[in-house]
């Protein structure tokens, strides 16, 4: 293994719930926790093709999924990863021998912490495509990759995983402060004044983007992925009693530790909600301002039952593709009044870049056979390092 001060040039690959692209982080990492040093030297966020974009979209649904897509799709994945990091490292200027590994999260497929009996066993399971081999093969750069099924072996929900970062990242020695990342799932770390990782704890609030994207697609066929600046939120007129309904999903009751997914909230969830709006005649504009709402209630709602009466926090940390919609994060000051809420970007990070960037350090710590779960996160018995290498 290399010296801790030397600094060492690895990538970090994101393809996240949203399936909007992949995003390629290339980090100088140097030191150990809780002394890590983290550089981000380049960054791009490359859009997937949409016939892959469809493909893995299909993937989702159990009546067009199959075998056979998801194993032509994990080997598919492994040459779209590749080409990414080729292309960003060609746009970067950076030697491609000084890159020590590429550290790939991979494409969720499903992700079920729910115990399930099969035989005598009771089982979790978690499924991310984009075969390493073919990553290692294509660019000639040892890959590390599976994260989440060692948490999940130790007992763990196998999610959230970012959280071991923000606690290196984001803590602060006399501000007690929240990290929430605002993704397609909007989850949350919690991280006390001074406090060592151990006392954080991390969850899944509920849906972050997801069904807001859904819909807007649905509504614009297409043309538009996204609620731009949450315009279309904002001239549209909250729906309570159809927000009421789903206020009332277990998932939101049940204590940390906890992860969910687009098991929950992906395409079924907004095939749902648009069904729904046909059916009870809500306008367009009304039903993403209901779905931009659900979100802001749900995650302050999080705060409040589970963060609030347990620890002295000052400020909210607002990264992901959420904290750029204003509606989002002027509802969750109006939510939580008492807290200052802050884009992820006052801090130095870039919000877009951020998961990513904890890829390549998840990789970092594997890498070096230090454990890079947080079992108060996740719920794991006991530390654990994750991550498969396959080397060049």
């Amino acid at each position: 293994m290399v010296n801790a001060n030397t600094e060492l040039t690895c990538i970090g690959l994101m393809s996240g719930t949203s399936v909007d692209g992949i995003d390629v982080a290339i980090v100088g990492i140097s030191g150990k926790p809780p002394e890590l040093k983290v550089r981000l030297r380049h960054f791009e966020a490359i859009p997937y093709e949409e016939e892959i974009r469809e493909r893995i979209f299909r993937l989702f649904r159990p009546e067009t999924s199959s075998v056979l897509e998801i194993c032509d799709m994990n080997f598919a994945l492994g040459h779209v990863y590749a080409d990414a990091v080729l292309q960003t490292i060609r746009s970067s200027g950076i030697d491609p021998s000084e890159i020590a590994f590429i550290s790939s999260h991979g494409q969720t497929v499903y992700h079920n912490p729910v115990p399930t009996r099969i035989g005598k066993y009771e089982i979790t399971s978690t499924l991310q495509l984009g075969e390493a081999s073919v990553i290692a093969e294509k660019t000639r750069i040892p890959v590390i990759s599976d994260f989440r099924v060692r948490d999940m072996a130790a007992g763990g929900q196998g999610a959230p995983l970012v959280p071991f970062v923000d606690a290196l990242l984001f803590s602060h020695p006399t501000k007690g402060r929240i990290a929430v990342n605002l993704g397609g799932i909007a989850n949350l770390t919690v991280l006390p004044a001074g406090g060592s990782p151990d006392r954080c704890i991390a969850f899944d609030t509920g849906p972050a983007n997801m069904i807001i994207d859904g819909l807007v697609r649905r509504i614009t066929r297409g043309e538009s992925e996204y609620d731009r600046d949450g315009e279309m939120a904002r001239a549209g007129k909250v729906q309570e009693e159809y927000l009421k309904k789903w206020m009332a999903l277990p998932y939101f009751a049940q204590r940390p530790p906890k992860s969910t997914g687009r098991e929950l909230f992906g395409e079924q969830c907004v095939e749902e909600w648009w069904v729904d709006s046909q059916r009870l005649g809500i306008p367009p504009e009304d039903l993403v301002a209901t779905a931009t709402e659900y979100t802001i209630r749900t995650l302050a709602q999080a705060i409040r039952d589970f963060v609030l009466p347990h620890y002295d926090v000052e400020e909210v940390i607002a990264g992901g593709g959420g904290s750029y919609n204003p509606v989002l994060l002027e509802g969750i000051q109006k939510e939580l009044p008492g807290l200052k809420i802050v884009r992820q970007e006052e801090t130095g990070i870039s919000a877009d870049a951020k998961e990513a960037v904890a890829f390549a350090v998840l990789g970092y710590e594997c890498y070096h056979r230090r454990p890079n779960n947080l079992p108060s996160a996740t719920g794991a018995k006991h530390p654990v390092v994750m991550g498969k290498i396959v080397w060049k």
